[in-house]
């Protein structure tokens, strides 16, 4: 295995995890599970470096051996060996990170001190970068969609590991307290080796939306403030030598977080109106039990005395006032704190708060008539008192403590207010489209909504949200799918009461098709009272973000875009709720569609055409990138992501959810979680120059080659996997697809409609992840060679271009930085194993070698162009991370393989099929670990 300089920390650290795992396995089975282990990795490393049929098969012939017992030891020992490299790798990043700082000089590419020395360099004075901060707003919003594997426990305990590593990197540390602490290691791993890191039974939502609050408590609490400190300082660091007596470089509230878990319904039967009450109500308790906490300890650092410190006249009013509204919060005992006039107000804020928290408590018990009078009626109001006492300590030159402890709090209540994250909704397009029809049906006089064209439609729907007071609903003659798609509405409206009017994000409308599915929503919500006429202004308090999917819908969404803005009930409603839209756009369904080069060229064309759109009529427009974890969905390092945008799409605001595995590498560790937010937000003020800038650039040629790759790339994605006779059938018998549907990962079916085994039904999540499984990745590259190709023609000058589109254009660049990625993953020897389990061989063969084929196609000529020798040869340190647990893959996959086919035997008893099914749902655990993938 090749090796990177300074890496040596890196590899100790490993081997320390490694023989600490290998002690924890040593007396199962009188050592039988480490033998086969051991025989196992050593084996397969021995392959990796010199091939050996003989070898090979003898390897083969230890996992056929092994009984379902000790199977389920061998596969758990790989994937939490897998767990335990990912923490090690993290830990010396974050070392590494943490000694660049310490050096001082400039830092990594991507860091705020990196990114504010090339704004300087490049002449952006102070002044157009206070304007650049003012626009700026970075939104992750986290998904269960697709699952995470990992269980809240393991993750739990995986975290206790990684904060004893830390200390083990302390140079302080001698002999003894080492010793301990590698014990401490070694009881930690062995809790962790004995946590069945397999759920029992299938989560149900409230579930995942616990694993969604995880990240918060555990790590963003602390990343955000964190974060905005790391800003602060290298603005400082960089402009404030050049700042002019009294100018100051203010860093507003850039960060904000939205969520789908307990929102997105789209073909989630479990996702109710009574899941979204619950998932505000835990959101909101979630924060005010963090706030009460904070607020606990501020009472520790702000004890200044009324004698040593003249408060704010402000300071004081507040003071008297609570006296007078709050006499309950200091009970038998009116003269608590009377001389510390800071630690009285957050006395009484405390209380407040209480009354908050106490109020949520009563609400999911519930007991919603219970009054508490004294809580804060809006997060404003904790805010305003934040800012009084951070005003006051200014007043008498407290400028540290007001700038603490004090500030991380109130950086943490601008970012996450009293409702932690904006929620947003999705529902499938057909269902307002019913909804409206069955609404319209029981309304004398009105036509057959279902028989309207598009011009109709729209007319209808304009003239009944400017009157919808006129029209009258009978609940039971509608069908139960109505009456909730109602009910989601009116959820809306009391939650946004109950909670915060900022608890929800957008009302997404996957599978959007026309301008009349967006005024069909608005109808809707102006029924529950969100928006509408009321005689003399229009009124919005909903945004709807229209999704597009599919290649086609990508290719009309100018059309469709156009008849929606120039709606004048859409534009005055628009206009009197900010003037921005929202536009999301689909990776998943739209690379499963036509293939990652249609998908990524159609968004690519799709997010010029709106932005173009939308800045014709004065309109502010948002995107929201449905980016999925993987290459095939989207995937792929956040910072070089959001640069390869469209020049000028980006426009200070950027929205992307965070899916799946995604969340536990990036927000498990507050320290991980930090940078991961820092190269976001930087990414985003990057690409978001042109706000103070105009940059123009050619790249007419490069559109018009681009636009062949992509018609060529989807015609060859399109020809096997929608005109390949049987494809279908490979795709089910030679991954494990099915299996993947046993897992108790996620609430979300595999399908959006059970038992259609097209192509259409499967999930994006299940696609990617059973392909990645079976080693194929075949969805994040399959065309692309075929395209490159044909295109190149064996011409010297063609090459010669796609290698300045791959220097000068991030777009190109990231689409084939990633394929890399995708490429390395992949291993056609284990898929044509896999390739195997197919009933029907000759076919199944057809299809192999043409994946097969196309696969070092695309390797041959993405190496061509990168001018390079290897694949990720300019991102080694990723590539040594993947190749680090190839030898211990590939036993996995074999040991996959051999599962399937007994499960799989219909000749064999039930009760011997079902005892091989616990090591083969854990082998799809311990491989999406290992190629860190699950969709």
């Amino acid at each position: 295995m090749s090796r990177i300089p300074g890496d040596a920390q890196l590899r100790a650290r490993v081997k320390l995890f490694g023989n600490i795992l290998g002690n924890v396995l040593r007396p199962l089975q009188d050592g039988r599970v480490l033998d086969a282990v051991e025989a196992l990795r050593i084996g397969y490393i021995g392959l990796r470096k010199k091939d050996s049929p003989q070898r090979r098969q003898r390897l083969e012939k230890i996992i056929e051996s092994l009984d379902a017992e000790t199977l389920t030891h061998v596969v758990r020992a790989f994937s939490i060996y897998f767990s335990l490299v990912s923490l090690a790798e993290e830990s010396f990043q974050h070392q590494t990170r943490r000694a660049q700082v310490q050096r001082g000089g400039p830092l990594w590419q991507g860091s705020f001190d990196a990114t504010l020395r090339e704004f300087h360099d490049q002449g952006i004075s102070a002044a157009e970068l206070q304007a650049l901060l003012d626009q700026a707003a970075y939104i992750p919003v986290f998904t269960a969609h697709p699952t995470e594997a990992k269980r809240r426990t393991v993750m739990e305990h995986l975290r206790h590991i990684f904060l004893a590593a830390e200390q083990l990197d302390d140079p302080r540390l001698s002999k003894e307290p080492r010793l301990e602490l590698i014990g401490q290691l070694e009881q930690q791993i062995q809790t962790l080796w004995k946590t069945d890191e397999v759920r029992s039974q299938k989560p149900q939502v409230r579930d995942e939306i616990k694993n969604g609050l995880y990240y918060f408590r555990e790590s963003l609490f602390k990343a955000v403030p964190e974060t905005y400190r790391y800003l602060e300082k290298a603005i400082q660091r960089t402009y404030g030598p050049e700042l002019v007596e009294g100018q100051r470089i203010r860093v507003p509230s850039i960060l904000r977080f939205g969520s789908w878990i307990g929102g997105d319904r789209d073909g989630n039967p479990f996702v109710t109106p009574e899941t979204t009450v619950l998932a505000l109500r835990l959101q909101k308790r979630e924060i005010l039990r963090h706030y009460l906490l904070e607020i606990r300890n501020l009472s520790h650092v702000l004890t200044h005395s009324k004698r040593l410190c003249t408060i704010s006249e402000s300071m004081a009013d507040s003071l008297a006032q609570d006296e007078q509204s709050f006499t309950a919060a200091f009970g038998d005992f009116p003269q608590h704190f009377s001389q510390e006039p800071y630690r009285r107000k957050l006395y009484v804020m405390q209380h407040r708060l209480r009354h908050n928290l106490n109020a949520v408590d009563a609400h999911l018990e519930g007991q919603s008539d219970t009054p508490f009078t004294d809580g804060y009626q809006s997060e404003q109001e904790f805010l305003a008192d934040l800012y009084l006492i951070r005003d006051s300590l200014l007043s008498h030159g407290d400028h540290g403590a007001a700038h603490g402890e004090l500030q991380d709090l109130i950086r943490k209540a601008e970012t996450f207010g009293f409702y932690l994250v904006h929620l947003d909704i999705r529902q499938e397009s057909t269902r307002h489209s019913e909804a409206v029809a069955e609404l319209l049906a029981q309304q004398p006089g009105l036509p057959d909504y279902n028989v309207l064209n598009e011009t109709g439609r729209l007319e209808i729907l304009a003239d009944l949200i400017a009157r919808t007071q006129n029209l009258e609903i009978d609940r039971s003659r509608l069908s139960d799918a109505t009456r909730e798609t109602f009910e989601v509405f009116e959820v809306m409206a009391r939650m946004r009461h109950e909670i915060s009017p900022r608890a929800f994000g957008s009302y997404v409308i996957s599978m959007t098709h026309a301008a009349s599915h967006v005024m069909e929503v608005m109808l809707l919500a102006s029924l529950a009272g969100l928006a509408g006429y009321n005689g003399r202004d229009w009124f919005c308090m909903i945004g709807i973000s229209p999704l597009f999917e599919t290649i086609v819908d990508l290719e009309h969404i100018q059309p469709v875009m156009t008849a929606l803005l120039d709606n004048p009930t859409y534009a005055a409603l628009l206009r009197c709720s900010g003037n921005l839209q929202e536009v999301m756009l689909g990776y998943s369904d739209s690379a499963k569609d036509g293939g990652i080069l249609a998908s990524a060229w159609s968004l690519y064309d799709a997010q010029i055409k709106i932005t173009a759109l939308a800045k014709s009529r004065g309109i502010q427009c948002r995107l929201f990138h449905g980016r999925g974890g993987t290459v095939g969905r989207g995937g792929g390092p956040t910072h070089e992501a959001i640069l390869s945008q469209p020049e000028g799409t980006v426009r200070g605001q950027i929205k992307l959810t965070e899916q799946g595995e995604v969340l536990s590498f990036k927000y498990s560790n507050a320290e991980t979680a930090s940078y991961e937010l820092s190269m976001g937000m930087t990414g985003l003020l990057k690409a978001s120059t042109s706000l103070i800038r105009e940059e123009a650039r050619d790249r007419r040629n490069y559109l018009d080659i681009m636009d062949r790759l992509a018609e060529d790339g989807e015609a060859a994605f399109r020809g096997l996997t929608d005109q390949t006779p049987g494809f279908i059938d490979y795709f089910y018998e030679a991954t494990p697809l099915t299996e993947i549907g046993l897992l108790n990962i996620g609430s979300r079916p595999s399908h959006r409609k059970k038992g259609d085994r097209s192509k259409g039904s499967v999930r994006a999540i299940a696609w990617i992840f059973s392909w990645a499984q079976s080693r194929h990745t075949m969805p994040a590259w399959f065309g692309i060679g075929t395209a490159l190709q044909h295109w190149r023609s064996n011409d010297p000058e063609r090459l010669a271009t796609l290698q300045r589109m791959h220097q000068e254009w991030p777009f190109f660049r990231a689409l084939l930085s990633n394929t890399q990625m995708a490429l390395f993953k992949a291993d056609m020897n284990i898929a044509a194993r896999y390739a195997e389990l197919a009933e029907n061989r000759e076919t199944a063969n057809a299809i192999y070698q043409t994946i097969s084929d196309e696969y070092y196609r695309t390797v041959d000529q993405v190496l061509r162009i990168a001018d390079a020798t290897s694949l990720m040869q300019e991102t080694p340190e990723s590539a040594l991370s993947l190749a680090r647990r190839n030898p211990y893959l590939d036993p996995l996959n074999h040991i996959q393989v051999v599962l399937l086919k007994r499960y799989r035997d219909e000749n064999l008893p039930q009760s011997e099929r079902d005892s091989w099914l616990r090591p083969l749902l854990r082998s799809i655990n311990a491989i999406a670990a290992g190629l860190r993938n699950t969709g």
